[in-house]
């Protein structure tokens, strides 16, 4: 006969009494989770059935992607998409430190003007229309978008009557015209060659020039104002270089009087303003290159007197986009630099480039990388070219022959309009640096 401590051992060890004790009691007390997580267990078994998937599927399954079909080659997924983005974007990078990669001159067409020299080129901000002038006095229109397969302007007109067009320039918002001929007074016109504008004559008999409410003798330049698209500023032989408000006709907004190194009045051959609008450059016939504070037009804020030969036609200054170069085209064939903080002596030089016309123009790249210009040569001669310089170096990277004349500008949205001595011009695409890059080559067919 067992004890009473005898029996409360044994009870605990017997395994059909523990069983009976909890029986129904157990499963009430059985955790919510554990019964969840013993159903996901049973699913992930059955769902595993059949052979396991292939190392690349399952790295597939894991990154998020699809795993139906075969496995992909090696090489391919995302791993390939991540090594085709790595090679655009160094594509990217040897463009950017190549910009001759982006100046393709494959295409092109050829329009005609006239029988006379084409002086004067101008493109609009967009891009879809051409201004040309020329020693026939005639002014003509091109529509891109609305020209059919015969390649006409569609308007032709002679604003200025018997004077020869010396510039042709669109406005920054490309609604207006800013027209300069060899005549006094310069003139504004429409989109459609309406006139807006005349500006005043000045009088002749007043000696002083800042008395006279406009120019009195020929102009030989004009250009608009790159902020402000009212104001445009024109230079003249009667030695003065003033600016103009649309909405005032007949009286100039300001004189600027350039003086040789005697004090003496001398002939501005060329105008312009600086990028930010804040300055006004002019080149003269004494070889000096005077700039002036556009509110200030008492005193020269710089001024270099022996910048080119004296005697000679500077044909065109040209500021680049960050302000602090600006590019002078001589009449002595050559071409400089001048660093606007230290404007005493020239960055670079480059020199043997034939120049005789006084409409050869140059400009910088809109990323400021290159410096274009073109050479003009007579009749029988070397064929005139487009030249790309490196700004830093002055290295000659890249040419375009064209035909016995050219010279070239560059509007203000990096359009590389060329001008030269022939009524033949040939406009070629380029994408340069903006989708829409158009370059006119104009071959020369008479000489000077």
């Amino acid at each position: 006969m067992p004890t009473e401590q005898e029996r409360s051992v044994e009870r605990p060890s017997d395994p059909t009494s523990c069983a009976g004790r909890s029986g129904h009691a157990g499963d009430s007390t059985r955790s919510p989770v554990d019964s969840e997580s013993g159903s996901d267990d049973s699913d992930n078994e059955s769902e595993k059935t059949g052979p396991t998937l292939p190392s690349q599927m399952s790295r597939l399954d894991v990154e998020g992607e699809s795993a139906m079909g075969p496995p992909l080659p090696q090489g391919y997924g995302k791993q390939q998409c991540e090594t085709d983005e790595e090679d655009d974007d160094e594509q990217e990078e040897d463009e950017d430190e190549n910009p001759l990669k982006r100046i393709p001159d494959s295409h092109e067409i050829t329009l005609t003007h006239g029988k006379k020299t084409v002086s004067a080129l101008g493109l609009d901000p967009s891009g879809a229309r051409l201004v040309t002038g020329g020693y026939d006095y005639e002014v003509k229109l091109w529509d891109f978008a609305g020209m059919d397969a015969s390649l006409q302007a569609f308007r032709s007109l002679q604003p200025c009557e018997c004077h020869q067009i010396k510039s042709l320039q669109y406005s920054s918002t490309g609604d207006v015209i800013l027209c300069v001929a060899g005549s006094a007074q310069a003139k504004v016109l429409d989109r459609d060659g309406f006139q807006v504008m005349e500006c005043v004559k000045g009088d002749q008999y007043i000696v002083d020039q800042a008395k006279t409410k406009g120019h009195t003798a020929m102009l030989n330049s004009g250009v608009w104002h790159p902020k402000i698209k009212e104001e445009f500023v024109t230079c003249s032989n009667d030695g003065t270089v003033r600016t103009w408000d649309m909405n005032n006709e007949k009286k100039h907004k300001n004189v600027f009087k350039p003086r040789s190194m005697q004090g003496k009045r001398v002939i501005p051959t060329t105008c312009v303003y600086s990028r930010d609008g804040k300055l006004i450059a002019a080149a003269c016939q004494d070889g000096s290159i005077q700039i002036w504070d556009r509110t200030v037009n008492v005193h020269t804020k710089f001024h270099n007197r022996q910048a080119h030969a004296p005697g000679s036609d500077t044909s065109c200054l040209s500021f680049s986009y960050d302000g602090n170069t600006l590019a002078s085209r001589g009449g002595d064939d050559t071409i400089k630099t001048w660093d606007m903080r230290n404007f005493r002596n020239p960055l670079n030089v480059a020199s043997g480039l034939p120049n005789i016309f006084p409409m050869t123009d140059c400009c910088f790249s809109p990323d400021d990388k290159l410096l274009v210009t073109g050479t003009s040569v007579k009749r029988g001669q070397e064929n005139g070219k487009l030249l790309f310089f490196d700004r830093e170096t002055f290295q000659k990277l890249y040419e375009i022959e064209v035909t016995d004349a050219v010279s070239q500008l560059f509007n203000n949205l990096s359009f590389i309009v060329p001008k030269g001595s022939r009524e033949d011009f040939v406009i070629s695409e380029l994408i340069m640096l903006f989708p829409a890059f158009i370059l006119a080559l104009l071959h020369s067919q008479s000489e000077r």
